[in-house]
């Protein structure tokens, strides 16, 4: 059910529009949406119904009309959306969810637009707001003084709407965009001068100078004729910066300042260990990066792209990057762009995104269901609800019928496990969508940082496309609202141990429950493992087994899966067996008896070494593992616990959902643990020092060349094996694949005291948060730090900060990013860490120039090189000297940018270090033009955009172009700089 106020008056269900009837009831009905859950007086909703004179029976007319309004939304069934049209002495209230309602919607995606800090963020927004109006407001009501004053204000808000994205489109370039929208908006509303004056910008920064002198002059004389009056303020203006030749504000490029950097080195070890982490500057919208990181090549990545190197932009920042507060990652964006996705396709184009597990093997049964989910998936936006016990086989059904209904979305099938009901915890929402956007094609540092704003950016990617999006172990209504497409052809598939009667109530989700099985059908399950013969010589025996099962797939499985392995055993020995187990834990009151007292005879049969890693699995603090995680918990090496891992899942103890990628059912998972609960510490501290050992190996590997040694925690335990990465892509895959496992190894270390592994564990994914920094890693790293502050390790608190520091200044949150950076060389000079004391003075040295400290941060940031020559650290000191140049140009110092920017190259960057090479050849061009040198500042600017533009770096490239353009009339310049912008803002 949906209330339209933007257009035609109207109430829209699954059957269509309710027949409102009249004018005056359409009246009445948007009156009472205007001030929707508020008490609306029959004064009031007289003065909207008549425009003159009332008559006498005026309350008797508003009396039927609201009537004939209650009874029209009774019969929509419109209590299931929480929709109530109740009398309040005298006084009328609509009592509706303000999400039902367009008016409401496209005021909270105004508010959502203002948040974004991304450009291309904002223009998703607004474009889905203005979608939100089919037509003038209240149109088709009898609009009396308040209601067309009403419909005035909401118009207002359009055109300040329409206003605004064509501004937002001017940030990123797109003028003939722009100009385009507001031309029809203009053509409407031709005395409206914000329009014109926007429209005459548009059209003078696309090329089209003639066409908007002559805009002006036509509105100009449109107000003298109409109206008597001279252009404003605003159309002048506007005539006046087209005649200087000034195209304002909007150009690309007038972007946010320098963007900072800093990788933690990690840990320090008192054994050599190879360093993970180089003390350099990370990639992002103008952010240093580890000198020649690689792009991942599960990215996408060009050959041979490189990771941005450090940008300390200067007053016009790296274009594409330039509005509401803050950059994403400034890396290549085809290099950021998962593996399994393609580009972001055009419209009507499919999506080749498919995150579905693969199929539940061994499924039988459930045709009746089947075919309810098939029915229910038939409707409109359906959302298909799968509701049941734990174990009853809700994630196999929807799992089942999702890989039987591929040809059903063409645009692709999402999944997600909301662990609602597990103990290692919910998912953060902002996590699940950023996984759906990162899948759809959406480039990381375009991903909204907030849920709303995620929210809606999904829902606009999946309107007019055809997708599933399975959401498994839902616990409430509220999340799974969520996470609901936009499509009217998408379907939402959703399991719930809970049967979820808001979601029930307020998107009509269809309950398809989900019992135990009959004996017949867990008779024909014990069939399809045991085989028919097996089962038609014991029938009785089989119908006893199953009904002694409770009905529940997860335990007939388990049962059938010791059956299978032991031929000769009867089926009746078993039962009898079975039956006497479960008489012992009803005893004890145990919880799903039916599937304790399967896995329970299961365990007692099996051998010791399968026993002992089953039961150290259950202590597992993460969601899946692999036989190196599996070998860590058991205190073996991968070769036996991954022979042990096929045992258990021979036994349907464990799943593999990927080759080499294991998990544990919930109920499995408890029960495994309560086999040897003394372990419990041995075995997580096992894991975690697992995860130290493959993270620092993972980033060794990512980001080569780092500090000489590291010092591992107390008590560290060095695993039998730790995986080996072939190359950078393979380590940055791990450390994306295990980002949620790790997080939640870093909070079981913090709840079991262990802060030394806490931070360690967070810190190590340094070259993860490099490449996607605008990914909500503020809160681990506060974790992080949390933890080096409880151990009273300054080390580790100083780069800590370092690396929160540079997150929350690409985040846009600049104030906050000082407050955090300044504390952080202090705690490195008390540590003896002078790399580290570098890193933090250059980080905080760019916040500061950013905030206009300048005399401040040239002081940091030479104070910083000074560290690097004295520990010999040429990378740290090229980062320094890169930033130091840039602040010597912005202050007006050319001389000296140019000598600083010398000596950096002088350090000899290495061939993979293109993209620092770029950005120092381009301030030593932009200071021999300020210099007066205009030849050779050209040459050189041109040279640091061909290196720019072969290592696949769109940030830099713009940059020296933009510069070039400026000083040169050279068709190739310009031509250069509109493709490598078109690269930037399409694929960023």
């Amino acid at each position: 059910m949906e209330f339209r106020l933007l257009g035609t008056v109207s109430v829209e269900t699954f059957t269509g529009p309710l027949p409102l009837g009249p004018a005056k009831r359409r009246s009445l009905l948007a009156a009472l949406l205007l001030s929707a859950n508020t008490p609306v007086s029959v004064g009031r909703l007289t003065d909207s119904l008549w425009d003159d004179t009332p008559p006498l029976q005026a309350r008797g007319v508003i009396q039927g009309h609201v009537s004939r309004l209650r009874a029209l939304l009774v019969g929509a069934d419109a209590e299931a959306y929480g929709v109530e049209l109740a009398t309040l002495g005298d006084a009328y209230v609509l009592r509706v969810p303000e999400t039902l309602i367009d008016a409401q919607r496209f005021e909270e995606l105004l508010m959502l637009a203002r948040e974004q800090r991304s450009p291309a963020d904002t223009v998703l927004m607004l474009k889905e707001a203005l979608s939100l109006w089919q037509g003038p407001a209240l149109s088709g009501a009898f609009a009396g003084p308040p209601l067309r004053a009403a419909a005035h204000s909401l118009e207002e808000s359009r055109l300040a709407t329409v206003e605004q994205l064509a501004r937002t489109y001017g940030v990123l370039g797109e003028h003939h965009r722009a100009a385009a929208l507001l031309a029809a908006e203009t053509a409407a509303h031709p005395l409206r001068e914000s329009l014109a004056a926007e429209l005459m910008l548009a059209l003078y920064r696309a090329g089209r100078q003639s066409e908007a002198l002559d805009r002006f002059h036509r509105t100009r004389r449109l107000l003298a004729d109409e109206l008597g009056i001279d252009p404003g303020h605003k159309l002048a203006d506007a005539y006046a910066l087209i005649l200087r030749g000034d195209g304002g504000s909007g150009e690309p490029g007038a972007g946010p300042g320098p963007r900072p950097v800093a990788a933690p080195a990690g840990t320090r070890s008192s054994a050599p260990v190879r360093a993970t982490a180089p003390v350099g500057a990370a990639p992002s919208a103008g952010a240093a990066a580890p000198a020649g990181a690689v792009a991942p090549a599960d990215a996408a990545a060009p050959a041979g792209a490189v990771a941005p190197g450090p940008d300390s932009a200067g007053p016009s920042g790296a274009a594409g990057d330039v509005p509401v507060g803050g950059g994403g990652a400034a890396a290549s964006p085809a290099a950021l762009r998962p593996s399994a996705v393609a580009p972001a396709p055009h419209p009507g184009e499919p999506l080749p995104v498919d995150l579905l597990p693969r199929a539940p093997r061994g499924f039988h049964g459930r045709g009746a269901e089947l075919a309810a989910l098939t029915r229910a998936a038939a409707g409109e936006a359906p959302v298909c609800l799968v509701t049941g016990p734990a174990g009853v086989g809700k994630t196999a059904l929807a799992l089942q019928w999702a890989h039987r209904s591929g040809a059903l979305f063409p645009d692709g099938r999402l999944f997600a496990d909301l662990r609602g009901f597990s103990e290692a915890g919910e998912p953060a929402l902002i996590d699940v969508l950023r996984e759906f956007l990162l899948a759809l094609g959406v480039a990381p540092r375009r991903v909204p940082e907030s849920a709303p704003a995620a929210a809606a950016l999904f829902r606009s990617l999946t309107d007019r496309r055809r997708v599933l999006v399975v959401l498994d172990n839902a616990r409430d209504s509220a999340t799974v609202r969520a996470l609901l497409p936009g499509g009217s052809d998408c379907v939402t598939l959703v399991t719930s141990r809970h049967r979820l009667e808001g979601l029930i109530a307020s998107d009509a989700a269809r309950p398809v429950p989900l019992d135990t099985l009959e004996a017949d059908d867990g008779t024909a399950l014990l069939a399809g493992v045991l085989g028919e013969e097996r089962v038609l010589a014991e029938p009785v025996a089989a119908r006893r087994l199953a009904e002694l099962c409770g009905g529940l797939p997860l335990a007939l499985r388990v049962t059938a899966a010791r059956l299978a392995g032991r031929p000769r055993w009867t089926l009746a020995a078993l039962a009898d067996e079975l039956a006497d187990e479960q008489g012992r834990l009803a005893y004890l009151d145990v919880d799903d008896t039916g599937v304790a007292a399967a896995l329970r005879l299961t365990v007692q049969h099996l051998p010791p070494d399968a026993v002992h890693q089953f039961a150290r699995l259950g202590h597992h603090p993460g969601g899946h593992f692999d036989p190196y995680a599996a070998a860590a918990l058991a205190g073996t090496d991968p070769v036996a616990a991954a022979a042990a891992l096929e045992r258990l899942a021979a036994a349907h103890l464990v799943s593999e959902t990927a080759p080499g990628r294991w998990i544990l059912h919930d109920l499995v998972r408890l029960y495994a643990r309560g086999l040897d609960p003394a372990s419990a510490h041995e075995a997580l501290t096992g894991v975690l020092d697992h995860c130290i050992a493959t993270a620092l190996a993972a980033a060794d590997t990512a980001e080569p060349g780092g500090e000489p040694c590291f010092v591992l925690p107390d008590g560290y335990r060095e695993p039998a094996a730790v995986r080996d990465f072939a190359d950078r892509a393979e380590a940055m895959r791990w450390l994306a694949a295990e980002r949620e496992n790790l997080a939640l190894a870093a909070v079981a270390a913090r709840a079991a005291g262990l802060e030394d592994r806490t931070w360690r564990i967070i810190l190590l994914q340094w070259p993860q948060v490099v490449w996607r920094v605008r990914d909500n890693w503020a809160p681990l790293l506060e974790l992080a730090l949390e933890s080096a502050r409880a151990g009273k390790d300054a080390y580790a608190e100083s780069r800590v900060l370092t690396l929160l520091g540079w997150v929350l200044t690409e985040e846009g949150r600049t104030i906050e990013a000082a407050a955090v950076l300044e504390r952080s060389p202090v705690l490195a000079r008390e540590a003896g860490d002078p790399l580290g004391e570098a890193t933090a003075l250059i980080n905080l040295a760019v916040v500061q120039a950013e905030l206009g400290e300048l005399p401040t941060a040239l002081e940091n940031c030479t104070r910083a090189v000074e560290l690097c020559r004295e520990e010999a650290d040429r990378h740290t000191e090229m980062l320094g000297l890169q930033h130091l140049a840039r602040m010597q140009l912005t202050a007006g110092r050319p001389q000296e940018a140019l000598a600083c920017a010398r000596t950096a190259l002088d350090l000899g960057p290495e061939h993979e270090e293109a993209v620092r090479r770029s950005l120092l050849l381009a301030v030593c061009g932009e200071a021999r033009i300020a210099l007066g040198e205009e030849e050779d500042g050209i040459r050189l600017l041109d040279r640091a955009a061909r290196e720019a533009e072969h290592a696949g770096y769109d940030d830099g490239a713009v940059r020296a172009l933009e510069a070039l353009v400026r000083v040169s009339a050279r068709t190739e310049y310009r031509r250069r700089y509109d493709e490598a912008l078109r690269r930037l803002t399409d694929e960023g």
